[in-house]
This record gives C-alpha cells, structure tokens and sequence, in this order.
C-alpha cells in the first residue's frame, strides 16, 4: 500500500521501472539519507507493493520464502544498482565489479517462456527452476541490466533538489525532479532564496 508517496517499507515509490524503484529504496528525508530496506519485513512489502513489476506469481513466493538471511543479498543489489546508476548519470562507465555483481544476480534464475493453450487462446508464462527468492533478486538484476545495457541508459537522472537521492527515467523535456512533490520543493526553496532579506 502506498501513503504519500511510500511504500509500507518506507520507500518511495514514483512508478519508474522495478531496478530504479528498488535502487530508490535508499533515500534521504529533510537531506538525511534513510533506509528503506532496515529490516525484512521492509523488503517484504516493498515486494508486495512492487508484485506487479515482476512474472506473476514471482514476488509473493518470495515475500513466503523470505528470512533475515536473505536481507544482505538484496542490500547489496541495491547497492550496486545505485552505484551503477550514480556512475551513469555522471558519464561514467560502471566498475566491473559492479557489473559482474549485477550479471551473477542476473544468472540465479535461468528464465524461459512457457506456451499452453486454452481452445483458441495461447498463452505464455515465464518459467523458472530457481528459488522464489534467486527468482526477485535475478529480476531486479534484469531489469538493471536493461536500463543501463539498453536506449532508456541515456534518460537514467538523479533528482535535481537538494538532499534528494533518488534516480529517475526523465520521460518529459522538462523534468529537473524525480517527482511532483521535489520540484514544488525545489521551486519553494528558489523563490525562498530570491526573496530572503539580504543582511548587511
């Protein structure tokens, strides 16, 4: 469920595609970075809120099969995400190590697609043998890799106000923000300057 922009864990949720959701787990409040994923239950509703971004079905095995134990593994996606995600936005390529990290996620859970057919209508569902929580990680780290290897690398941003720290796809010319809410922040905090008494 999401309240004023967060998820039950505490985390933004802005509608960009599942690696940056999850990369924005991470992120500041009042310029204060915060952690979205501190203890299991906040990754088990970021995952519940984010259901629909994965295969069917993939999100909720894993919130079942989640433990403590699994937090680090998806922590260090995260992170790694983000670091790529920062590497990018200032015109850099990301480090190997980063890139093995996301390639090795990526590889958990071999994925193929699965044809039936119901009278006239086909269908397909994507099929794993992998763990339900290698299943999320391996997604997330998918979805990384086809932003960053893909077109949409070139519209990766990090928010433009001060003390925000989350990235975003600019899909509009003019988008400075990661949000509505930070650009009427940003717009406060100009006109805030431009009026303020000048001391002597």
């Amino acid at each position: 469920m999401e309240k004023d922009g967060l998820t039950d864990g505490g985390a933004p949720a802005l509608g960009e595609p599942l690696a940056i959701e999850f990369g924005n787990t991470r992120y500041a409040v009042r310029g204060t970075p915060q952690e979205g994923l501190a203890e299991p239950g906040h990754l088990a509703a970021w995952l519940r809120d984010h259901a629909d971004a994965f295969d069917p079905g993939v999100a909720e095995a894993a919130v079942a099969a989640l433990t403590p134990a699994h937090l680090p593994a998806f922590v260090r996606l995260r992170d790694t995400i983000r670091a790529c995600n920062r590497a990018v936005v200032d015109g850099h390529p990301p480090a190997a190590d980063l890139i093995d990290h996301l390639n090795e996620t990526a590889a958990l859970a071999p994925a193929w697609p699965h044809l039936s057919w119901s009278g006239d209508d086909p269908a397909v569902t994507p099929r794993t043998t992998a763990p339900p929580v290698d299943a999320a990680l391996a997604a997330i780290a998918r979805s990384a890799i086809e932003i960053l290897g893909g077109s949409r690398r070139t519209a990766l941003r990090a928010c433009g106000r001060t003390g925000c720290i989350l990235f975003f796809l600019k899909n509009h010319p003019r988008r400075e923000w990661c949000s509505p809410r930070c650009g009427n922040r940003a717009r406060v905090a100009r006109h805030y300057d431009r009026h303020r008494p000048k001391t002597p």
